[in-house]
């Protein structure tokens, strides 16, 4: 056996454990039940479920497609070695090459091995206390996850988005849909702190400022999160209008409370009642699985009074003066061109965080 068989062989038998740890057997499956699901005219009848359904099938297509390529292309890659035509051995060295490199990257999707990580996701982002200056920093988060979204091919629906007086916002809600929403972002979850000169101090003075990011799966339906009705309380009220502009003439706005740990919600994105309260349970259900994965609890009924994500420790610094560094508290990871991170070039500090709970 020469050295491109060997690699070939080598190549195949992690390709068939990787595969089977993945088991892209049974989401080849899913991909046809959910193709047949499609082609039914009567899921058009409902299209919030048809959208979900569709999401869920280019998601899901998008994931097994690159390792049914890589099968095929390593069982023809057989057959031209076999053939032993010195003249293509450059060509077959390039392929083979490139085909180790596309394992490589494909194996990523075992760093996600919380059922929860294949779920399409929600980033909510809070300014911290701070007025004007809290509310441009939760505006430039929003502008670097969306940058990172549109350069990652990643699908973002606007749920709420509630702007500032002077500047910023204060609070922004999005869904997220793509390849594992959720795995890849869930190192954002937490409390992120900017230091630089203020363009809102007449003394230029530096200032420090706060923002929340809440990254939760979303959870479409009982089903994957049961919580019992009683232990909700559900106000309606007006909803203001597009940047508080104007006021709705309906109680179309919902808060939902979660009484046994007093978690808020609420969404009054000019939609229907109904759907303002479809938004809102995902956004809670999110919340709630949060709080119990962080607090180790057994089921819902054991949670403890808190906040899914925690106005505490920072767990990343963007340091822009006196020095330009944006660094992880959590796993050291750090980047000197601060204008890059903020430009949307944040995979260091996802693929940095996603390698540290390798096995943890």
């Amino acid at each position: 056996m020469n050295d491109l068989e060997k690699r070939l062989a080598a190549l195949q038998i992690d390709l068939d454990n990787t595969w089977q740890k993945l088991q892209i057997n049974q989401k080849i499956e899913n991909l046809k039940n959910l193709e047949i699901q499609i082609s039914e005219p009567e899921i058009w009848q409902n299209p919030e479920h048809a959208k979900k359904v569709n999401t869920n099938f280019s998601r899901l297509k998008a994931e097994v497609e690159p390792w049914q390529v890589l099968k095929i292309q390593a069982s023809d890659l057989y057959d031209i070695i076999a053939l032993k035509e010195i003249d293509l051995l450059d060509e077959i060295n390039d392929q083979l090459f490139s085909m180790e490199q596309t394992l490589l990257e494909l194996k990523k999707a075992l760093r996600f091995t919380n059922p929860l990580d294949e779920k399409n996701a929600i980033l909510r982002i809070t300014a911290g206390v701070g007025g004007t200056e809290a509310m441009d920093w939760a505006s430039m988060l929003e502008r670097m996850y969306l940058r990172y979204f549109e350069k990652n091919h990643f699908n973002v629906e606007l749920i709420e988005r509630t702007a500032g007086e002077e500047a910023g916002i204060k609070t922004a809600v999005y869904e997220i849909y793509g390849n594992h929403p959720y795995g890849n972002l869930k190192s954002e979850h937490g409390v992120h702190r900017l230091v630089r000169l203020s363009p809102f101090n007449a003394d230029n003075l530096r200032q420090t400022s706060f923002s929340l990011v809440e990254i939760l799966p979303i959870l479409e339906s009982d089903d994957d999160y049961k919580i019992d009705e009683k232990d909700l309380r559900i106000d309606t009220y007006h909803a203001g209008g597009h940047g508080g502009q104007s006021v709705n003439t309906t109680n179309s706005a919902i808060r939902i409370t979660h009484l046994p740990t007093n978690t808020v919600v609420a969404i009054q994105n000019e939609r229907s009642q109904l759907q303002n309260r479809e938004k809102a349970m995902e956004i809670l259900r999110g919340k709630l699985i949060m709080m119990q994965q962080e607090q180790q609890a057994e089921s819902i009924n054991q949670l403890r009074a808190g906040e899914s994500a925690k106005w505490g420790q920072q767990i990343r610094n963007y340091v822009l003066q006196p020095y330009k560094l944006v660094k992880d508290t959590r796993t050291k990871y750090e980047e000197t061109d601060a204008d890059a991170v903020l430009n949307g070039r944040i995979e260091g500090f996802l693929n940095a965080y996603l390698e540290s709970q390798i096995g943890s």
